[in-house]
C-alpha cells in the first residue's frame, strides 16, 4: 500500500448510512469495496480541477471538501460543501463532460475513489442505486435553482442565515452525541458561500452575536438559536 493510501471496507463504512451507496448491499457492495481505492488527504488538496476530464467518483468517509467555480474575476464562489458519505463527480462522468467545479479539502480527510468503468458497472448491476442517483441529480437541481433564486431576491443578512442553517446540517454529520454543531470555516470561505464581501460577512456575524442567534470561537460558528435564525432567514 502505497503512502497516504489506506483501506476501509463498505461494509463496515462509518459513514455508509448518509451515503447513495446505502441501497447496495451483500455482493455489490462487496464488490464496490474490492474496487475501490482509499487515500488520506491533507488540507487544502485538490480532489479536481475545474475543465479536466472526470475519470472516476469521489466518496467522503471523513473530512470536509469545498466545491467551488473561479469567477471572471478570478475569485471563488463556493457553491456547496459536502462532509462524511458525500459523492463527488458523478454529474459530470454520467454526462460525459468536463468537471464545471474544482473541490479541494477544507480539513484532513480520508476519500475512497471507484473508477468510471467499475461505478458504471455498480449503476448496471443495482437498479436501486441507479434510481438513487437520478434521485440525488433531480434534487442537486432543485436546490441549485432555489440558491439562484434566493441570490436574486434575497438580501445578505436571509442569506448568511439560509447558509448557516444548511452548514449545521453538514457539520452535525460529524455530531454524534448532545452538543452544539460547530460549523468550522474562514470567513472568506463563508463569505464566498453567501455571496459577499469578507467585511460584510463579518459585521453580519457581529450583528448576529449580539441578537444571540450565534457564538464564535475563534473562526467556529455555534447556532444558539434556531428558532431565531429561521425568522432571519425569512423561511416561515
Amino acid at each position: 500500500m502505497r503512502k497516504g493510501q489506506t483501506f476501509i471496507s463498505c461494509e463496515e463504512c462509518s459513514s455508509r448510512s448518509a451515503s447513495l451507496f446505502n441501497v447496495v448491499c451483500g455482493k455489490q457492495l462487496s464488490e464496490i469495496s474490492q474496487n475501490k481505492s482509499c487515500t488520506i488527504y491533507k488540507k487544502g488538496q485538490i480532489l479536481f480541477h475545474e475543465g479536466t476530464r472526470p475519470l472516476g467518483v469521489f466518496c467522503v468517509n471523513k473530512g470536509k471538501i469545498k466545491v467551488y467555480k473561479i469567477g471572471f474575476d478570478g475569485k471563488e464562489q463556493i457553491v456547496n460543501i459536502i462532509g462524511a458519505g458525500g459523492l463527488l463527480g458523478y454529474k459530470a462522468m454520467l454526462a460525459e463532460e468536463p468537471y464545471s467545479v474544482s473541490a479541494e479539502t477544507l480539513e484532513d480527510c480520508t476519500i475512497c475513489f471507484l473508477s468510471r468503468p467499475n461505478f458504471l458497472q455498480a449503476l448496471s448491476d443495482s437498479s436501486d442505486l441507479n434510481r438513487r442517483i437520478m434521485k440525488q441529480v433531480c434534487h442537486e437541481f432543485g436546490i441549485m435553482t432555489e440558491s439562484l433564486t434566493n441570490q436574486a431576491q434575497r438580501t445578505v443578512r436571509e442569506r448568511l442565515a439560509i447558509t448557516l442553517l444548511k452548514l449545521k446540517d453538514t457539520y452535525g454529520l460529524d455530531y454524534h452525541e448532545n452538543g452544539p454543531v460547530e460549523i468550522n470555516l474562514t470567513r472568506e470561505d463563508l463569505a464566498n458561500i453567501v455571496g459577499t464581501a469578507t467585511e460584510t460577512l463579518i459585521r453580519l456575524l457581529h450583528e448576529f452575536k449580539d441578537d444571540k442567534l450565534i457564538s464564535t470561537k475563534g473562526r467556529k460558528i455555534s447556532i444558539d438559536d434556531l428558532e431565531g435564525l429561521v425568522k432571519t432567514a425569512n423561511l416561515y
